[in-house]
């Protein structure tokens, strides 16, 4: 494999679907599908996210989305995003073989101040934020014909579905008008 494809315009190329900018859709879609009220684990695990960020800078707001998802739709993000306070301290990242690594141990996990995208253990790539990190090891994914990870399995699947209307099955495409539905404010509501 050549290193282009590791570079963003390569990766935002491989995000281009029969003339369709997956890369807008997906931050389209993001900023669209803000959960609303929750009640239970799921609830108090949002409301802990919700306590994280007091802005509603566009970043923040989709570092919250990508964080609460995978809660409501039943994966394990503990083990997808991971938090290191040091980028030579491979141990912490070695055995991940996708996911996205937050560097900064004084901010929270939503907003910090460096990314890295893991893939099969190494760093590949150094977005500027969360959200496009998410895009971009989402972009690798699909390019590299990778599986998804088994703890962000249903949510992954919610992206390239709903969010990216790629390979959108009949049972998921009432699922959306289902959400559409109950997401009828943009404002966060835990």
């Amino acid at each position: 494999m050549t290193n282009s494809v590791y570079r963003k315009p390569g990766v935002y190329h491989e995000l281009k679907l029969v003339g369709k900018n997956l890369r807008e859709s997906f931050f389209d879609a993001l900023d669209h599908y803000i959960f609303r009220k929750k009640k239970g684990l799921a609830g108090q695990l949002l409301a802990e996210l919700l306590r994280q960020t007091k802005t509603t800078e566009p970043t923040d707001v989709r570092s919250l989305c990508l964080h609460g998802l995978p809660v409501i739709l039943g994966d394990d993000p503990s083990i997808f995003f991971k938090t290191c306070s040091d980028v030579t301290d491979k141990d912490s990242y070695q055995q991940i073989p996708v996911g996205i690594l937050c560097f900064d141990p004084e901010s929270p996990q939503l907003n910090p101040s460096r990314v890295c995208i893991i893939l099969e253990g190494n760093s590949v790539m150094e977005p500027d934020n969360l959200p496009q990190a998410f895009c971009l090891l989402f972009g690798l994914i699909y390019a590299l014909h990778l599986e998804y990870p088994k703890c962000l399995k249903n949510t992954l699947h919610f992206f390239q579905q709903i969010f990216l209307k790629v390979n959108l099955a009949p049972k998921i495409n009432s699922f959306q008008m289902q959400f559409k539905r109950t997401s009828t404010t943009r404002h966060l509501n835990v």
